[in-house]
């Protein structure tokens, strides 16, 4: 029996690679795909996803989620990801629509009809966060829920966080106290030697086929911004990471366990993913400040992943 993935999903240029790779993957079935307002707007973020489809030649239902964050504003990152998300190269329109039913039915339905799925969060939190509004027990049908968001060591968008919990820390919030069985990946792991350099982007534009040449191509403006940033080429490839630790999760080779909570209220560290590393959230002066965290239960967060099984399962996943 394959396994059923529900994915999550503002897709963009790492998205779509993360999306492919789902698709391409014999051992799993995407049930569905509910899109969110983040990187590009909710319904281009369904059409993205409706193209990747049709370029791997699979039918699967995309339904459309929230138009913007809980109580904040949307902040596209077209600068990053190109007004369409893919690099404003001109893909054709999908021929698929989105389904008529908005996300949030979606996901509740998908979940209850296919009880211990994984659920993969590839962009803000918005749709899972109101799912479990509407239904709090949805977290009883979810096995693994892999979740691409937050930072350790500094952030993308700030210098205190990862856009996707930036965009939506209110929805992160909820999510992250709900009782899933989260799997956190966080921008750390797609750095350093993580990156596809020069020689990974060769490899990915010399795959027959159509895949590989996609996944370069899409991200080219991401390349571009990479390149201003670091002075050196490359891509930090996040979600198509979370999306092989989700398949594989033994490319992680440390993880650990933490009380961790989202700041929702400083506009100077919105979105910060505070980790509990030391284990002081229990100390008398800050107990009521951490409260809700450690009430519940702590977070599993991907600390090292194996680099050479990382890009080979990249490879691996866009060959024919």
């Amino acid at each position: 029996m394959p396994r059923v993935f529900l994915i999550d999903t503002d897709t963009a240029s790492d998205d779509a690679i993360a999306l492919a790779m789902a698709m391409r993957a014999a051992d799993v079935r995407v049930a569905a795909i509910s899109t969110v307002a983040g990187n590009v707007e909710v319904r281009q973020a369904a059409n993205n996803a409706l193209y990747v489809a049709e370029l791997c030649g699979v039918s699967i239902p995309v339904y459309v989620g929230a138009a913007q964050p809980l109580r904040r504003p949307n902040a596209y990152a077209h600068w990053f990801h190109g007004s369409d998300g893919l690099g404003d190269h001109g893909y054709r329109p999908s021929k698929s629509s989105p389904e008529q039913k908005g996300a949030i039915d979606a996901i509740i339905e998908t979940a209850f009809s296919n009880p211990g799925l994984t659920l993969v969060c590839l962009g803000p939190l918005t749709n899972i966060a109101l799912a479990l509004g509407r239904r709090p027990e949805l977290t009883s049908q979810v096995s693994r829920c892999v979740i691409m968001g937050g930072a350790l060591n500094g952030g993308n968008v700030t210098p205190a966080a990862e856009y996707n919990i930036w965009l939506d820390p209110d929805a992160a919030h909820i999510v992250l106290r709900s009782g899933l069985r989260i799997e956190l990946v966080t921008l750390d792991l797609c750095l350093g030697d993580a990156i596809v350099n020069a020689h990974d982007i060769a490899q990915l534009n010399s795959l027959p086929g159509p895949f590989g040449s996609f996944a370069v191509t899409c991200s080219s403006r991401a390349r571009e911004v990479q390149r201003e940033r670091s002075g050196a080429d490359g891509l930090s490839l996040a979600d198509p990471l979370a999306m092989a630790i989700a398949l594989d999760p033994s490319l992680v080779t440390r993880w650990s366990e933490h009380y961790v909570e989202v700041e929702t209220e400083s506009e100077l560290t919105r979105g910060e993913t505070v980790v509990d590393r030391r284990d002081i959230a229990r100390s008398e002066h800050i107990r009521q400040a951490w409260a809700q965290a450690i009430g519940g239960s702590k977070t599993k967060i991907g600390r090292t992943i194996d680099v050479k099984k990382w890009k080979q399962a990249l490879l691996r996943s866009l060959s024919p």
